[in-house]
């Protein structure tokens, strides 16, 4: 792991330390999520990040053993 040392004006500062303390993470981790999420919109430009977060997340349960199929046309 490399280490990377930032310069980020204070008010950016102040909101990344009230995110992780929120989220409760550690600023790098913060800052990892963002830039993780940075590259998943860069990745996928015309679709919502909401929208990109679902659909991992699907795939996740699905390779866990956690999806259920959905059978079309069935009202319970």
């Amino acid at each position: 792991m490399n280490v990377l040392t930032l310069r980020l004006p204070e008010d950016i500062e102040k909101k990344l330390k009230l995110k992780a303390q929120m989220e409760h993470r550690s600023v790098s981790e913060q800052i990892k999520k963002y830039l993780y999420d940075a590259i998943l919109m860069e990745d996928n430009p015309d679709l919502p990040l909401s929208f990109i977060k679902q659909t991992l997340e699907a795939k996740a349960e699905i390779e866990a053993g956690l999806g259920q199929e959905y059978k079309f046309g069935h009202i319970k």
